[in-house]
């Protein structure tokens, strides 16, 4: 006997969300087809969001849209919510379309349940699509786990930011992020 799987289009899973198919108190999102209920959000992983939800407006002005917790569509298949996601600046602010791969500067995901998800789908999915550049702020072990250079599926460069350590996002040479910034 074997399963029958399917993998929904953006377009059907949108469609699911308009008939009322999800909860409207459920948070899901669409990955490689895949329907994925997505973690609660706890007071740590809350007060992290918006810690550089302060942050990054106050630092980069109009060079960057700071999107919080919005969807990115990647491709046919897959619609993240990611945390946060630095956005080229556009005038009209995605307005006729939600943001691509080549919109994003820098894609943030806070992790602390959803650390797996982070780690052993998403990570392969972004390096996939070529974000450039992605953190995962990792809320368990209080350390940011950074990857850069995507190639074939995998990120080339990865390194881990620890207490009193700062770091400088690609997109953004001449910010520094300190580790105090993330983690108060």
């Amino acid at each position: 006997m074997s399963l029958l799987t399917k993998k929904f289009t953006v377009d059907q899973y949108h469609k699911m969300g308009e008939v009322g198919i999800f909860d409207p108190d459920e948070r899901v999102e669409l990955l490689e087809g895949e329907i994925i209920k997505m973690s609660p959000i706890g007071l740590q992983h809350a007060v992290t969001i918006n810690r550089l939800t302060n942050f990054f407006p106050r630092q980069l002005g109009d060079n960057a849209i700071v999107s919080i917790q919005n969807p990115i569509r990647l491709n046919n298949h897959s619609e993240p919510q990611p945390d946060i996601t630095l956005l080229q600046p556009r005038d009209d602010y995605y307005a006729n379309k939600f943001p691509s791969s080549e919109d994003i500067l820098l894609l943030i995901e806070v992790a602390d349940s959803s650390l797996l998800t982070d780690q052993e789908i998403k990570l392969p999915l972004y390096a996939e699509h070529n974000i450039i550049e992605y953190w995962i702020v990792n809320l368990t072990r209080q350390i940011v786990e950074i990857y850069r250079d995507p190639q074939n599926r995998a990120y080339q460069q990865q390194q881990m930011l620890l207490e009193n350590q700062s770091i400088s996002p690609l997109a953004f040479p001449e910010l520094t992020v300190n580790f105090a910034t993330i983690f108060g």
